[in-house]
């Protein structure tokens, strides 16, 4: 085609350059705008009584009166139009044909008449050719013309000016605006042309003026019709039917086209306003699929924070919205702040929407769900490098799912890969109870609520802010536990600190007791200046600067609190407070244990070791120690630490003879081979060489040795079972902690790795250099495998969820499988300590299920009750969750949003996990009180205690308690599941009263010749219903005692049949049943967590407390004896061994 045509140029200049075209139909768009207004002017000016245009063609025509029943047409036919008037019309006109003519013929191809008879060309031929003849036949100047047609052409004009505009700025999301702008024309060109059509052609009946027809059309589109103004000759009648018509096909197309476009913007979530992205805060949330408890979690938490309410939070997702997340976010508490965008983030228009560039932060969650984790991690590091790509300055925030894909993503600015934290977590559980519960309690936002609370506010006529999770609990340990829950970790320079200021200059121990002496908080750790790690606990040698950043839990931060200065004592107080238990404190130990907004500070001073010295016993040898004082400088004569890495340490020198016989020498050293890339390096308990693939099977002997189950080997520690479907890079998180050298040589377990399927070599290489680490291929579903592993003689069994499982038809079946065969272990080995990983945290109200508890029940309403009011951790008050006995990785997700206000958070988890080594910094392990122990008597003395001997600073209390100390229908299971009952009681039941012995250690004190009468269960249901036909003697309560009595009965009966199952394997295996006690569990007692207690918090016996023990490396070794007891004591101790971590 030759483009220097002329055509082709006027082609080019018309219609194909955007701009120019853009400008031509902004004038033809105009001169349609000024033909309609000089309608308007016309017949504003136009009189239709004087009738000039008839009197010029016809001078026999002349006015008549309108009669009924005929009509006048010359006012319709005929108009009164000016000289300047018509001019200007007719030139509009000519121009308009002249461009309509040039616009056909340049767009002309091949079919003239697909040209002639469209709609917008014959629209100007019928109102422009009228005004070219009346300049060649005056006469007919005053001819009615329907100039107001020239509306449509106007519409027809915008839309395509607007499609040019468009183009011309290169905006591609305008069909919404598109359909929203023709609709609104159509209802104005439908208007207009109704107004003038009336308007003209009751020129022949009532004469209506413009705002006549104008209010007749709104009354009649509206479908109000009052009536008073009605069109009298049929037609404008007609003229009525046919734009009601119109507008009855017409109109609701329109609509339903917006509608459509809408529904699609409503899918997509259109546009984050850049004005808003400019003047408002906004962080971006990137997911592959949204769902409901996801967007929950997030939003609870990201909003929990006082500083964040003001932000805005963009979803962009792929997919569409779900009904469940579209019903949460029309909730006016999300509608104003939650804007969802379906979009991929590998897109720069979807990341353009969501104003990528202006926000605050990315968060880039994985899809845990997916049944491919990997691929899953692959989607996850595109959207990582994509937003990275759009915008470099955006703080990213992102989790992983596989450790070996973490290095992939060390840009970002916050890392937390869920396999390294899940396996570190549930590895200290092992050693350290409950430990999932404690980082999950300490890494959620406590949402305090105003609230009297009765002991304090009649002592001191004040309001307490207590953690919406203790309020109104029934039971006093869920009044502790839900109030020391509250506790956070919080950060503060030291300079500006009223907490830590005076203690510039002096020890890091010494800090700590004092700041939890007087105002009830827990300094753990601190950051210089000029270093970015953090040191948990660095030790008594750590000198505080007056540039450190302080690391300390309390249940609220320092800045949030007020501070009183009680002039007075409280000595009347403290009188008239006794000690039962730790639920009757005085006043200042309320305070400080709450962490409250009052603190206390009546008293600064530094109690003496004398005064804290027990009164000698009698009947004892002398007296023991009293606790030394916290020395503000460490001085190394005063601290008697274990020295894990000296030769002259006694576990290492003094071998027993078997250890000898068998060659058990551990090395202390970092692993050589890591499975992945980006662990950080651990120093462990290694062996000297490596052991052979073959060795590391348990259940299969080998040339190197012939043991086929755990009981060959002959373990002295219990082991630790970890079930798990794949030998993941992960797994390897699981073995480091338990092997860390800091862990005494004594003290490690066992630990046996039954998997679904056979490891990998690369793995087998990773772990065939730590001691005592063996893998057996088995599952859970099978009782064979479960006995060969060493069921029966383990401490824990880890039960790690299924990726296989984790996806589900039904989102909170995936855990149905790991429910019920936990469930089944928890049946056949009731003392075996289970910890269970689910997909779902909602799912743990089914661990360790029994249909018919009263306490359960009970606190199943307490769940729903709490959920109600808004809490972030409903399912606090379950038992196994109390216990540590279940554990979901989404509960972790908190770390990760919390890292955008507190973005120390991932660093002190992952060195409280030992997932990270700092040189100086602490270690989380335990220790249990014992009854030598028990003189110390109070939380304050035993923090007093650790600081001025070994350094450690405790941080909870992990206690266990007796559940028939609870409501009143536990209180009856319990007593009732006290009764031991023989056949000998059975038989003596024929002619006497029942008489029942309360024996404390029942389940030991069943007869043994239970398990050998078949018909025991039935004459046990028997002896029950013969007491049931009694009942109606006695009251209601006792009618429930028997009826307790009888499902203890068969709970007793159940168990032993079970017993009987396991032990018959046990013998066909060749494996002896000796180790196996079917009687010994733990169903009547219950566990929780009291995270930094009240100082004068009463210690019991067994509890246990998690301690930071400061990093042997930064201490000299010390040639002194070991330590023999809980507290490193030198004089007057036994010589028996304790199990102290």
């Amino acid at each position: 085609m030759n483009e220097n045509t002329f055509k082709e140029r006027l082609k080019l200049f018309f219609i194909k350059n955007q701009r120019s075209s853009l400008r031509i139909r902004l004038f033809n768009f105009s001169l349609k705008l000024l033909s309609c207004f000089l309608y308007i002017v016309r017949v504003l000016l136009d009189d239709p009584a004087q009738g000039l245009g008839c009197k010029e063609l016809n001078r026999s025509c002349s006015n008549q009166n309108y009669t009924p029943g005929t009509i006048d047409w010359s006012p319709i036919i005929w108009v009164n139009r000016s000289l300047p008037l018509w001019g200007l019309q007719v030139s509009v006109a000519v121009i308009s044909l002249f461009e309509t003519l040039l616009l056909s013929y340049l767009s002309y191809k091949g079919n003239i008449w697909e040209q002639i008879l469209r709609i917008p060309f014959l629209l100007e031929i019928i109102n422009a050719v009228p005004f070219i003849i009346t300049i060649f036949w005056p006469v007919l100047r005053n001819l009615f013309i329907p100039v107001f047609l020239n509306c449509w052409l106007a519409k027809h004009a915008l839309e395509n000016m607007i499609n040019d505009l468009h183009r011309a700025i290169q905006r591609t999301q305008s069909a919404m605006f598109n359909q929203v702008l023709i609709l609104i024309s159509t209802l104005l060109c439908l208007i207009f042309t109704c107004i003038c059509g009336i308007q003209h052609l009751e020129r022949a009946g009532n004469r209506l003026t413009l705002f006549d027809s104008l209010y007749f059309c709104i009354v009649t589109f509206s479908t109000v019709g009052f009536g008073d103004v009605t069109p009298k000759i049929w037609p404008s009648k007609l003229l009525v039917v046919i734009m009601i018509c119109v507008a009855l096909v017409v109109l609701p197309i329109q609509f339903e086209q917006l509608a459509y476009l809408w529904m699609e913007r409503q899918k997509s979530g259109g546009n984050y306003s850049r004005y808003r992205a400019q003047t408002e805060k906004h962080v971006v949330l990137c997911v592959s699929s949204l769902k409901i408890d996801l967007l929950m979690d997030f939003l609870n938490e990201f909003y929990a924070h006082p500083r964040l309410q003001d932000y805005y939070v963009v979803i962009l997702c792929p997919t569409e919205m779900d009904a469940q997340v579209r019903r949460v976010l029309q909730i006016p508490m999300w509608s104003q702040r939650v804007i969802y965008l379906q979009g991929s983030a590998l897109k720069d228009q979807d990341l353009l929407r969501a104003k990528m560039d202006n926000a605050e932060a990315c968060f880039i969650l994985s899809s845990r769900c997916e049944v491919d984790r990997t691929a899953a991690d692959h989607q996850t590091i595109l959207r990582a490098w994509a937003v990275k790509d759009f915008a470099p300055n955006c703080p990213l925030y992102v989790q992983i799912l596989k450790p070996e894909n973490k290095f992939h993503i060390k840009f970002a600015d916050h890392v937390v890969c869920e396999e390294e934290f899940k396996y570190a977590m549930l590895a200290l559980n092992c050693i350290c109870p409950a430990t999932s519960t404690l980082i999950t309690l300490l890494v959620h936002t406590s949402r305090g609520h105003t609230a009297p609370w009765e002991a304090f506010r009649q002592l001191t006529g004040t309001k307490q802010t207590l953690n919406r999770e203790s309020q109104q609990s029934p039971e006093q340990w869920q009044k502790m536990y839900g109030r020391c829950s509250g506790n956070e970790v919080y950060h503060i320079n030291l300079e500006e600190s009223t907490f830590f200021a005076e203690y510039e200059g002096k020890s890091f121990t010494y800090a700590s007791f004092h700041a939890h002496k007087k105002f009830g908080v827990c300094l753990i750790g601190v950051r210089k200046e000029d270093n970015k790690n953090i040191l948990l606990n660095p030790g008594p040698r750590y000198i505080m600067s007056s540039t450190d950043i302080c690391f300390y839990i309390n249940i609220t931060k320092e800045e949030n609190s007020a501070f009183k200065k009680q002039e007075k004592h409280r000595k009347n107080h403290e009188s008239k407070l006794s000690y039962h238990g730790a639920s009757r404190l005085p006043v200042h130990s309320i305070i400080a244990s709450m962490g409250t907004v009052a603190i206390d500070l009546q008293d600064t001073g530094c109690r003496s070791g004398a005064t804290l010295a027990l009164p000698a016993e009698g009947g004892k040898e002398g007296r023991r120690p009293s606790i030394a004082p916290v020395l503000e400088v460490a001085d190394s004569s005063s601290l008697h630490t274990c020295d894990l890495l000296s030769d002259q340490s006694e576990d290492e020198t003094t071998p027993s003879d078997d250890e000898a016989s068998a060659g058990l020498e551990y090395a202390k050293g970092y692993p050589p081979y890591s499975p992945y890339i980006g662990s950080s390096p651990t120093f462990c308990h290694l062996l000297h060489e490596k052991v052979p693939f073959c060795c590391l099977r348990l259940d299969k002997g080998c040339q190197h040795n012939y043991f086929e189950d755990a009981k060959a080997y002959g373990f002295k520690n219990k082991l630790i079972i970890v079930a798990a479907e794949t030998a993941g890079n992960g797994l390897y998180n699981f073995i480091v902690p338990l092997r860390a050298y800091y862990r005494p040589k004594k003290e490690l377990n066992p630990i046996v790795l039954l998997l679904d399927n056979p490891p990998d070599m690369h793995f087998l290489d990773a772990i065939c250099w730590f001691p005592m680490v063996y893998y057996m291929v088995g599952s859970i579903d099978n009782l064979d495998d479960l006995l060969r592993c060493g069921v029966t003689f383990a401490a824990n069994m880890v039960v790690v969820d299924k990726e296989s499982t984790m996806s589900a038809e039904e989102d909170y079946m995936a855990d149905a499988k790991t429910i019920v065969n936990v469930q089944t272990l928890f049946r056949l080995f009731s003392s075996l300590s289970i910890i269970t990983e689910l997909t779902h945290p909602a799912n743990m109200r089914f661990m360790q299920f029994r249909a018919k508890d009263c306490y359960s029940l009970a606190l199943s309403k307490l769940e729903k009750k709490e959920r109600e009011k808004g809490s972030n951790l409903a399912f606090m008050f379950r038992l196994p969750f109390a216990a540590g006995r279940v554990f979901s990785i989404s509960m972790l997700d908190t770390l990760l949003y919390q890292s955008f206000v507190k973005d120390y958070m991932i660093s002190i988890t992952r060195l409280l996990l030992g997932l990270d080594t700092t040189p100086g910094s602490g270690f989380l392990c335990s220790m249990k009180i014992t009854e030598e122990d028990l003189w110390i008597r109070t939380y304050a003395r035993l923090y007093q205690k650790l600081c001025s001997s070994t350094g450690d600073i405790p941080i909870g209390v992990y206690r266990t308690e007796s559940q028939k100390l609870m409501t009143s229908e536990s209180r009856e299971m319990a007593s009732q599941s006290q009764i031991s009952i023989s056949v000998e009681d059975w038989e003596d039941t024929k002619d006497t009263k029942e008489q029942f012995s309360c024996r404390g250690n029942h389940r030991n004190s069943t007869s043994s010749d239970q398990s050998d009468h078949p018909l025991l269960r039935r004459k046990s249901m028997q002896w029950a219903r013969r007491l049931s036909r009694r009942a109606p003697r006695h009251s209601a309560k006792t009618a429930e005692k028997i009826s307790q009595q009888r499902m203890n009965l068969y709970r007793r009966s159940e168990r032993q049949e079970l017993a009987e199952l396991v032990k018959n394997r046990m013998k066909h295996l060749g494996l002896s049943p000796a180790g196996y006690d079917e009687m010994n569990d733990h169903q009547n007692t219950l566990s929780y967590i009291l995270i930094n207690p009240s100082p004068d918090t009463r210690l019991e016996l067994n509890d246990i407390v998690y301690l930071i023990r400061p990093d042997p490396l930064t201490y000299v070794p010390n040639a002194g004896p070991s330590r023999k007891n809980s507290f490193c004591n030198t004089v007057g101790q036994d010589t028996r061994e304790e199990t102290q971590l």
